[in-house]
């Protein structure tokens, strides 16, 4: 059963399925009968929704429709709930956006309370810190661990902690590259780890360091839990959350370049500004876990 307007869930289910053809398997549907609907909202509303490619994404005006959609989405589950509580309410994928650290370190154990206590499944976009709002401003994600404390238009903001990033490296590398210092001369040749091409943590390190902007050679490795390892193995040094770097240190696989310097990255959660009771729970699994791994906000 859905109180959702037949228009508006078929406009959502291609856009979180990627296809027409997707959606209609979903809801049980012909493609054709598909199309229809979402041309019939298209033509109420004046605007193309949706860019037909592979996969199907929202145009500007769709992103703003999604936007409203998504907690009409989760609201409606509520209200099933509440009304029809003998009836069996199937629970939609929760779409939330997060950084790659954090799923590594804290984020996985707020997911299983939720969903042992709930039953609720999830579906994760994973993106860099400063860009996983995208995905919250775009309407594809009900709620986003982000970097921006500033909360977007109808979203509310809650500080989750500080996670506290360390540039590390294999002790033999150290000696080679930084056996007279870490300087502004010996960052600019020694290889370094970067997660992706939007990752810009080590470049405000380096700049952080030496208020000089640099270009070291670059080994590119989309893996927060392999960088510890990269750089144990000599490949470059990194930045790591320290909860991931713990043991190498420990054990002297690795060495932290500086022990007086380190980033701090302030994290927090922006949802949608809606009352709604899965958002609270969300909420509040989100800030328990963060609290045992980060450090106070």
């Amino acid at each position: 059963m859905s109180l959702l307007h037949p228009q508006l869930a078929a406009f959502s289910a291609v856009l979180e399925e990627g296809s027409f053809e997707a959606a209609a398997r979903r809801l049980n549907l012909t493609q054709s009968a598909i199309s229809q609907r979402i041309k019939a909202l298209e033509d109420r509303l004046g605007q193309v929704l949706i860019v037909r490619q592979a996969p199907c994404r929202p145009t500007p005006a769709g992103e703003q429709l999604l936007r409203r959609v998504r907690p009409m989405q989760t609201l409606e589950e509520e209200v099933l709930a509440d009304f029809l509580p003998d009836a069996e309410v199937q629970h939609r994928n929760v779409c939330l956006a997060v950084n790659d650290d954090s799923l590594e370190t804290w984020f996985l154990p707020a997911l299983a309370a939720l969903h042992a206590a709930h039953g609720y499944t999830f579906d994760l976009r994973v993106d860099d810190q400063d860009h996983t709002l995208d995905l919250l401003r775009d309407g594809s994600a009900l709620g986003a661990v982000t970097a921006d404390a500033k909360a977007l238009q109808g979203c509310n903001v809650h500080p989750l902690g500080t996670m506290r990033y360390l540039a590390i490296a294999a002790p033999a590398f150290k000696a080679t590259h930084f056996g007279a210092g870490v300087s502004a001369a010996s960052l600019a040749t020694a290889p370094m780890i970067v997660f992706n091409r939007k990752d810009r943590l080590q470049a405000r390190y380096l700049r952080t360091v030496t208020r000089a902007t640099l270009a070291p050679p670059v080994h590119y490795l989309p893996t927060s839990t392999g960088f510890v390892e990269a750089a144990a193995l000599g490949l470059g040094w990194c930045l790591v959350p320290e909860s991931l770097a713990i043991t190498a240190l420990k054990t002297n696989a690795v060495d932290e370049l500086d022990p007086a310097r380190w980033i701090d990255v302030p994290l927090y959660w922006q949802h949608a500004a809606i009352r709604s009771t899965t958002l609270q729970r969300i909420t509040a699994a989100m800030r328990d876990a963060a609290s045992k791994v980060l450090r106070d906000p």
